[in-house]
Order: C-alpha cells, then sequence, then structure tokens
C-alpha cells in the first residue's frame, strides 16, 4: 500500500458505461485524488467503460466471464494487477461475482447504490436497485462503499451516504442523486484507504 504521498496504484473494474471510471479519472486530475489508475479490467469490449480507458491511453485488459468460468477470469484479473503492482481493486459497475485470492483480501472494494444491507445481493444492481427501493416505499436511499468477498454485496462497510426518496421520483430520478453521491463517496473512501485509514471509515452518514 502506498504511503501519504505515493499515489495509490488502482485497477478499475467495468461492465458497462464507465461513469466510476471517469469520475475517478477527473477527481485524479483535479488533485482531489491522491491516486492513480495503472489498470482497467472490463467483462466487455463494445461498452463504454473500455472505450474511455483506451481513450485515456490506460493498460486494458477485456476478460469475458461467459466465455470462461469465475474462476479463470478471477486467476487472469488478480494476475494483470500483481503485474501492474495494483494496491487497491475498485469494482466501478462490475457485474461479475469475483474469487479474491488471499494476497487482495481487503484490497478490493465496490461501490453499491443503496444503504447495505439492504437492496443488495445477487439481482440488485443499477436500475434494479432503485425500482425495488420505490416498489417498497422506502423514505431513504444512498450508497455503499463495501469490502468486496466472494458473496455478492456481503463484505465489510465502510462508507455510507443517505438520499432522501422524494415525493415523484421515479427510478430515473432517484438513480440520478444517488449516483451524484457514489461520485462524492467512492473518491473520499478510496483517499482515507490512501492515507492509511483503517476500520469503518468516519465518511457520509447513514439513516
Amino acid at each position: 500500500m502506498s504511503d501519504a504521498h505515493t499515489p495509490l496504484r488502482l485497477a478499475v473494474f467495468v461492465s458497462g458505461s464507465g461513469r466510476t471510471l471517469e469520475n475517478l479519472l477527473e477527481k485524479i486530475a483535479a488533485g482531489s485524488l491522491n491516486a492513480e489508475v495503472v489498470l482497467v479490467v472490463s467483462s466487455r469490449e463494445d461498452v463504454r467503460g473500455t472505450a474511455i480507458a483506451r481513450q485515456a491511453g490506460l493498460p486494458t485488459v477485456v476478460l469475458n466471464p461467459r466465455q470462461s468460468s469465475a474462476t479463470l477470469v478471477s486467476e487472469q484479473a488478480f494476475a494483470a494487477c500483481r503485474e501492474r503492482q495494483v494496491d487497491l481493486v475498485v469494482l466501478g459497475g462490475y457485474l461479475h461475482l469475483l474469487e479474491v485470492p488471499n494476497d487482495f483480501a481487503g484490497r478490493v472494494v465496490n461501490i453499491h447504490p443503496s444503504l447495505l444491507p439492504a437492496f443488495g445481493g445477487k439481482g440488485y444492481h443499477g436500475m434494479a436497485v432503485h425500482r425495488a427501493v420505490l416498489a417498497r416505499g422506502c423514505t431513504v436511499s444512498g450508497c455503499t462503499v463495501h469490502l468486496v468477498d466472494e458473496i455478492y454485496d456481503n463484505g465489510r462497510v465502510l462508507a455510507q451516504e443517505a438520499v432522501k426518496v422524494v415525493a415523484g421520483d421515479t427510478p430515473d430520478t432517484l438513480a440520478a442523486r444517488v449516483f451524484a453521491a457514489e461520485c462524492r463517496l467512492l473518491p473520499a473512501a478510496i483517499q482515507a484507504i490512501a492515507l492509511g485509514q483503517h476500520g469503518p471509515l468516519p465518511l457520509g452518514s447513514c439513516g
């Protein structure tokens, strides 16, 4: 892990639009996140996230879990992380289960668009989460940064930010406000990790 002055070396895993990758690159360029993206792993070639990575000149590996086993994809992905001397793996809209090897335990984080443990687990991603929140009649939603293990959305929570559900919300309007919170929370959590903070991080609010 880097010290307070050396940029944290990140691998960002994507499966779709790459908006989280884009946000992290913007925060790094603005000087508000002491990190550098040294690797992008994508589960698809034909997505915007892969295009963003290539346009930014980032080393990019495409590993399609639909064409291989989760075990093999995980082995190849983390082998690439070792080769690039990655400090922290960030799942930014990555939709597939990973098998995290022992040397990366506690070094893989995910951003999820709800206040876990609510609306987490297999099938709860993207708009499905926001539709479920509204269908349940919740008055508060939000986002969570958590450690990744081999169960969907199960790892220890590091940080959360609450987002109010307002009258007339649609899945699209709620998703937009939750994503704005994600754009604040994830870089702040990564910055805290870069500074060597341990345990539950005092970021955002829950409830």
